[in-house]
C-alpha cells in the first residue's frame, strides 16, 4: 500500500481534512522527496512522541507545522535574508489564514515552525510546538530513540523511507542556509556551514559583545 492509500501509520491516523490535504498536495508539489518523506515522518514521529508524554494536541496542526516546517530551505527563499524557518513559518500561515484558521491556531503552527531548530524552548509550550519539534528531533538527531520501538520505526520507513538521509539532510540544509551566512549567529545551522563551506566563518558571540559600539 503507497502512502497515497495509507490513512495509519504505525499506529498514527494520518489527518485527512480538506487541509491537512492541501497541505500534502502543496508540498509534494513544491519541495524535494527528499523533504517531502522527512516531513510526514516528522509529524507521525511528533504524534508517538505526543502519545508517550500524555499530551492533547490538534493532528491538523501538529500535521501543517510538520509538512511546512522545512519548505524554507527551498530555492526560491534563499535570498529573502531571514532564517529559512522563519520563511517556512511564514507560508505556513499564509496558507492557514486562507483558510480561514484562528489566529491563535495560527500563531501555533507558526511558533512550531519558528523555533524547530532551537533546542531547550519548545518542549515548555503548547503540544503542537513541543512535538513539531520532537518529530524534527528524532528523525534528524535520533533523539529519544529508544522511545519508539523498532516495529514503529520499519512501520514509518517503510512507507516513507530514509535512504542516506544523513548525508542529503545536511546537503539540503547546507543548499538552503549558503546564500545566506548571517542567518546562522547564535543557532544550529552554524554547524552545517563550518562542516561543509572551507570559507564560513560563524558568528562569535563572545566577540560581538566586546566589538559592540558600547565603550564599555
Amino acid at each position: 500500500m503507497t502512502w497515497q492509500e495509507r490513512r495509519e501509520v504505525a499506529g498514527v491516523t494520518i489527518p485527512d481534512t480538506g487541509i491537512a490535504r492541501e497541505a500534502t498536495e502543496l508540498v509534494r508539489d513544491s519541495a524535494s522527496e527528499l523533504i517531502f518523506h522527512h516531513s510526514r515522518r516528522v509529524y507521525v514521529f511528533g504524534a508517538l512522541q505526543g502519545r508517550n508524554r500524555d499530551l492533547s494536541f490538534d493532528p491538523e496542526l501538529l500535521y501543517v507545522g510538520a509538512m511546512f516546517h522545512d519548505l524554507g530551505l527551498d530555492e526560491r527563499f534563499r535570498g529573502s535574508g531571514r532564517r529559512f524557518e522563519v520563511d517556512s513559518a511564514d507560508e505556513a500561515r499564509r496558507f492557514l489564514q486562507a483558510h480561514g484558521v484562528p489566529e491563535d491556531s495560527v500563531r501555533r503552527v507558526w511558533t512550531a515552525i519558528a523555533l524547530h531548530t532551537t533546542p531547550n524552548i519548545p518542549q515548555f509550550m503548547e503540544p503542537e510546538v513541543a512535538l513539531v519539534t520532537a518529530g524534527v528531533e528524532y528523525d534528524v538527531l535520533g533523539l529519544g530513540f529508544d522511545d519508539l520501538d523498532e516495529e514503529q520505526r520499519a512501520a514509518v520507513t517503510a512507507l516513507h523511507p530514509r535512504p542516506n538521509f544523513k548525508q542529503r539532510i545536511l546537503e539540503a540544509f547546507a543548499d538552503g542556509i549558503r546564500p545566506r551566512p548571517e542567518t546562522t549567529f547564535g543557532n544550529v545551522k552554524a554547524d552545517v556551514l563550518q562542516h561543509v563551506d572551507p570559507g564560513f566563518r560563524r558568528g562569535d558571540f563572545v566577540r560581538t559583545i566586546l566589538d559592540s559600539p558600547w565603550p564599555e
